[in-house]
């Protein structure tokens, strides 16, 4: 029997989240139709800060903001299953540099190739031309949070996020 959980406001937090948690629905849903049912909604932090010249597991963390053992075990999940590789990095060869394999990249052009499919239902859903605002707002949120609104913000984070390329 499940136990029924109190109702709770319907507050701008839970509500993000929840949406978020419905379209990364979507993504692993369509990832394990082809093939990768192994990769999980935890594993997205490893792809979305991933470098194509490869990333530090300790430079993954920081861009995760999360502790580097947590980033240690996504990252030997997914080497474990051929998504990603560990490799000398030229410039210290005491480190490691986290690369995306064959079937890491093929993970990253299914979740990228969704993104239309994703925008497209969003549009069924509060408009087609409202969809571009909506973007600009949650880009703005996302920086206005980030930049200055956040005193658990660290300097590094903040860094990496304008850093990283977009990745959709």
């Amino acid at each position: 029997m499940s136990t029924r959980i109190p109702s709770r406001p319907r507050t701008l937090t839970m509500l993000v989240r929840e949406a978020f948690v419905a379209l990364n629905g979507v993504v692993l849903a369509r990832l394990a139709e082809r093939g990768h049912p192994e990769v999980r909604a935890a594993h997205s932090a490893v792809f979305q800060y991933l470098d194509d010249a490869g990333t530090t597991v300790s430079a993954l963390a920081e861009r995760a903001q999360m502790t580097k053992q947590a980033m240690a075990e996504l990252v030997h999940h997914l080497e474990a299953h051929g998504y990603v590789s560990r490799v000398p990095d030229p410039a210290d060869r005491r480190a490691k540099l986290v690369l995306a394999t064959e079937r890491g990249r093929e993970v990253l052009a299914i979740a990228r190739a969704l993104v239309p499919e994703i925008e497209e239902r969003v549009g069924a859903v509060v408009g087609a031309e409202r969809v571009p605002s909506l973007v600009a707002d949650l880009d703005a949120i996302r920086a206005a949070l980030t930049d200055g609104g956040s005193s658990r913000t660290t300097a590094a984070a903040r860094s990496a996020t304008s850093a990283a390329p977009a990745r959709r």
